[in-house]
């Protein structure tokens, strides 16, 4: 069996795309073997690893590639017709949807884990809450320092994920947005964007002034989860399984595997177990799972 693509990092999040890892069991694969190419979201991209290896454990005839890159990445390789399953942690954009239509494929998404927004300081930082709109002017620039939304007399290290990952997409769009489908906001000029969750992790851990966000999967236990409230007034909530769960955390979303058209054969089946059994590594990896699933 053949597992490559991104290695898995642990909670700490996934390396890059560009540095693949190959993992072989056995002494050689079956002489018959079904190969699925799977790539996308970075956010998804360690528990795509742990599905495979668990996956190709149970079905030595499938042989699994699981890449990381981005959501635009497993998108824009779905529609040119390169792979069979596209991670992602938003949904197709309406220009993608119709690309894909152009190039003859129709999309289809599933469902395959929930997952928080987890927006994270340093331990040093007193500030425990914050509201929808303070995130949105610090995001925005219109907020600087600390000092602005109850912290000490510091600037504000406004971290994010780069342009192409979906977790920047969906913060942006309902975050900094505030999920106004006519707004037009935009980061500051002054945000650092991060190449993966692990660039955010790090920086917030040596940086006493900075906020990021990242997947709840990917929070380690030395970043400092910030509550949420969704306007002022309202219950400060702090991201977990329980409060995505219940709809109380305000900046949750679901995670997605998309195919070209229905799946069928080995993609079917191999779609069929993630949203299934599957669903154990979903809990195991700090992520949400599916409601139907029970686990």
């Amino acid at each position: 069996m053949l597992l490559a693509g991104c290695a898995a990092s642990g909670r700490g999040g996934p390396r890059p795309a560009a540095m693949p890892a190959t993992l072989l069991r056995g002494n050689a694969a079956p002489a018959s073997t079904f190969t699925l190419q799977n790539t996308g979201s970075d956010t998804l991209v360690n528990l795509a690893l742990a599905w495979a290896e668990r996956y190709m454990e149970i079905h030595p005839e499938v042989r699994i590639s699981v890449t990381g890159g981005g959501s635009g990445t497993g998108i824009a390789a779905l529609i040119n017709g390169t792979i069979q399953i596209a991670n992602a942690s938003r949904e197709m954009s309406p220009e993608e949807l119709e690309t894909a239509r152009k190039n003859g494929i129709t999309p289809v998404r599933f469902t395959v884990a929930l997952d928080a927004i987890a927006v994270v300081e340093n331990p040093e930082n007193p500030v425990k809450g914050l509201t929808i709109d303070q995130i949105s002017d610090m995001y925005k620039g219109k907020f600087s320092r600390w000092d602005q939304v109850g912290g000490e007399d510091r600037p504000v290290v406004l971290l994010s994920r780069e342009s192409n990952s979906g977790t920047y997409v969906y913060f942006l769009e309902q975050v900094v947005r505030k999920g106004d489908p006519k707004a037009n906001a935009l980061f500051s000029p002054q945000t650092l964007l991060m190449p993966s969750s692990e660039g955010i992790t790090a920086e917030v851990r040596q940086n006493p002034n900075s906020i990021g966000y990242d997947g709840l999967g990917y929070v380690t236990p030395d970043m400092k989860k910030v509550a949420i409230a969704r306007r002022a007034g309202a219950p400060y909530v702090l991201p977990s399984a329980a409060s995505v769960r219940d709809g109380s955390y305000p900046v949750s979303r679901p995670l997605f595997m998309y195919t070209a058209g229905q799946p069928t054969g080995q993609v079917r089946t191999y779609l069929s177990w993630v949203m299934q059994d599957g669903q154990e590594l979903v809990k195991e990896l700090g992520f949400v799972p599916l409601p139907e699933s029970g686990k």
